[in-house]
């Protein structure tokens, strides 16, 4: 099975509930992440949460606005899959 995200709620302390296609919840903390190179643009918390979207299929960042999913940063949807349920799902 491939894990197919269906919607994301940004927070504004850097994390993420990510939800699933088979109705899985989960909590993304991406505090540490923001600190490697690749996302420190996200350390805007502005950005981070006005960019972040589904893309791909997974939770993603678009970061130039023009919704081309070849340029977004994202996170591997198994990554996301193989986190725990969120505790307090966001309804």
């Amino acid at each position: 099975m491939f894990p197919k995200v269906v919607q994301v709620i940004p927070m504004r302390d850097y994390s993420v509930y990510v939800y699933f296609e088979d109705g899985k919840i989960v909590y993304y903390d991406m505090l540490q992440m923001i600190e490697k190179e690749a996302f420190c643009c996200l350390k805007d918390v502005e950005l981070f949460m006005d960019r972040c979207t589904v893309m791909n299929d997974t939770l993603a960042w678009d970061i130039s606005g023009n919704w081309d999913n070849t340029t977004c940063l994202d996170i591997d949807p198994d990554t996301l899959y193989a986190l725990p349920l969120a505790k307090d799902a966001i309804a």
